[in-house]
């Protein structure tokens, strides 16, 4: 079948292709069919089937007779630390630890928040929730105070499950005292928190509150799989970057684990057995989907690496990883290549390892922009796929699908829509717009299964945040267009358009101008306030480590290039060179921060920010420019 003959029948006939597709898991009730749209635009997947996602994960792997398989390497460069799980041990460490918070009290239903870091326990927790029919909800590690209480008030958690302390480059995270002064800011409390005490720290234990990992655990009675129906939630995820209220994404059980374990044959094009690695966190949306549920649901063993791209210990810490654990397929965001590349511009340390055992290279997170792709294909010499999806869908809106045809790449595009997502270019209005022209990217509803079926007890809100815009459609919040052959352009967020003197341009088409000079290793374009036209691009450009070329001379060339290549239009002549650029924990550059620094605005402190040291900085670097307070 070729990936057109795919989409169609997922178009023509959504109920059979994703009643076909559902036989890949486990059902203890088959679902009657596999859409339900009673209550449209509310929409709800193999709502009338039964099924456990510890089960599909991790269970029917070992009655399978592949016990004995690698389920988990974790690989931490911060500890000098390496181990692997096998499914059986996995199996029997999550019905331990499920039994034990089913005698405290936890069952179906209830919301469990993990606040771990990058160590196999996080995932542990995540399938114990699952076994149990539990809700959890993830906080990345060492997420602040006010933000987890936030957290904690709107989910009602009836338990915490935390570790000691998360572990950085050069420091320790301590994450007990941050998660006793978010117990001391909330309203809601939990009936208990379980610590895992990592040998880096140990930290004290409120009595009668916190108990130990270990010790809780200890002679109780494993807990068997609860079997939930199709359309109960599994987990909620707050979005990064939320303030005041804030967003939990809901992810239902049945058309989760149906999508996931669908994506990992036909886009990543693997196989039971090998050896898939998100170099990602569980506290995003890439480590529920593919560190944890997705590459465990098919099989596959993952990998789980507490460390950086670079400085642990250095920029080839990824090849090592791939050379020692036969990494066939590597999903990362753009963000980290572009700090290898920043470090070893020559790729020099990629001929120190043998990277045989890689066949792909996945990029989401953020635009991949092509002198990065270009970079990573010339340096490792496979397949280089960027891919396009959302916190909110789960998986890929657009990818090139390579278990089931390898498309040509296009650079600077997510290449085509998945089977289930109707993707469109919409004006203002909602009207269609023509091939190659830039407007909203909307997805005409009902969205596929593994996607958001609404926010946690914020309806309203879901509504209003993603199906009121656009009648008929989930609004996406990027903009872009689709080329004569289908091929999806994420050019910016909807807001990153910049319209200078009645001109719509994209903020990510200068991007790329940018990052195609030689001296430059990451770029950022934001539009600021201009009195005369409205708006005006500025780029905030970081340089690769030995550029000899001076500051003032690349900005003076980047400024050239776009007006080269996107014209006097552009009005592109505020230009700076900054050290690094203020990113989420993720990678995601917070470019709405930026924009409000440079027009001098009042800004919230984004809660994921990476270093907020770095804000400073921008706000130095654009003063001689004449912006800023």
């Amino acid at each position: 079948m070729t990936y057109g003959d795919l989409y169609e029948s997922a178009k023509r006939d959504p109920d059979a292709f994703w009643m076909e597709a559902a036989k890949g898991i486990d059902w203890d009730v088959q679902p009657s069919k596999a859409l339900f749209d009673e209550n449209a635009p509310l929409y709800e997947w193999y709502a009338d089937g039964k099924l456990n996602a510890c089960w599909n994960a991790v269970d029917r792997h070992v009655e399978a007779g592949h016990g004995d398989r690698t389920a988990i390497i974790y690989d931490s460069p911060v500890t000098h630390t390496k181990r692997e799980i096998t499914f059986v041990e996995l199996r029997n460490r999550v019905a331990t630890l499920a039994g034990a918070l089913r005698a405290k009290g936890v069952g179906k239903g209830d919301r469990v928040i993990i606040y771990m870091p990058m160590i196999p326990e996080a995932l542990e927790a995540m399938l114990a929730c699952a076994r149990l029919g539990a809700v959890h909800s993830v906080v990345f590690g060492g997420f602040a105070s006010h933000e987890l209480a936030v957290r904690i008030d709107d989910c009602t958690p009836k338990c915490i499950i935390a570790a000691s302390c998360g572990i950085e480059p050069g420091r320790v995270v301590h994450y007990k005292p941050l998660l006793d002064g978010a117990l001391d800011q909330a309203t809601h409390q939990p009936d208990f928190c379980v610590i895992y005490q990592r040998e880096q720290e140990v930290a004290h234990l409120e009595e009668g509150r916190d108990v130990n990992w270990h010790g809780f655990q200890y002679g109780v009675e494993p807990a068997d799989c609860v079997p939930v129906e199709g359309n109960h939630p599994l987990y909620i995820l707050y979005t990064s970057g939320t303030t005041g209220q804030p967003k939990g994404v809901v992810r239902h059980t049945g058309g989760h684990s149906v999508a996931l374990n669908w994506t990992m044959k036909n886009l990543y094009d693997m196989n039971p057995g090998e050896v898939f690695w998100a170099a990602s966190d569980v506290g995003w949306v890439v480590g529920h989907s593919y560190i944890c549920y997705g590459p465990l649901t098919y099989g596959c063993t993952t990998v789980v690496f507490e460390g950086k791209p670079v400085g642990t210990p250095d920029a080839g810490t990824f090849w090592r990883v791939i050379r020692d654990h036969k990494v066939k397929c590597l999903f990362t965001a753009p963000t980290a290549f572009r700090a290898i590349k920043r470090d070893d511009p020559t790729g020099s340390l990629v001929g120190d390892y043998d990277l045989s055992s890689l066949k792909s290279l996945f990029l989401a997170g953020e635009r991949a922009d092509p002198d990065t792709i270009e970079w990573a294909q010339d340096k490792l010499g496979v397949p280089v796929i960027d891919h396009w999806w959302q916190t909110e869908t789960g998986w890929a809106i657009a990818g090139n699908p390579l278990g089931v045809e390898a498309l040509p790449v296009k650079i600077g595009s997510p290449s085509v829509a998945m089977p289930g997502y109707d993707v469109q270019i919409l004006d203002e209005g909602g009207h269609p717009m023509k091939t190659g022209e830039l407007g909203a990217i909307a997805v005409k509803l009902p969205l596929p299964p593994g996607t958001l079926p609404t926010l946690w007890q914020a309806e309203d809100r879901f509504h209003a945040s993603y199906l009121t815009h656009f009648p008929g459609y989930y609004e996406t919040g990027d903009a872009g267009m689709i080329d004569e052959d289908g091929y999806l352009y994420i050019m910016a967020r909807t807001d990153d358009v910049i319209n200078v003197a009645g001109h719509r341009l994209s903020t990510g088409a200068m991007e790329e101008v940018l990052a195609a000079h030689a001296d430059v290793a990451e770029c950022a374009v934001i539009g600021v306030a201009d009195a005369l036209k409205g708006q005006l691009p500025m780029g905030f450009l970081c340089l690769n480590k030995g550029a000899e070329t001076a500051p003032e001379q690349v900005v003076k060339d980047c400024v050239k290039m776009v007006r080269d290549q996107i014209g006097p239009v552009a009005a592109f002549k505020l230009a700076v060179v900054v050290d690094r650029l203020p990113k989420t924990r993720s990678g995601k550059i917070l470019r709405g921060t930026m924009v409000k620094i440079a027009d001098g605005q009042e800004f919230k402190m984004p809660a994921t920010i990476d270093d907020p040291a770095i804000l400073d900085e921008i706000a130095e670097a654009v003063k001689p420019l004449g912006y800023g307070a």
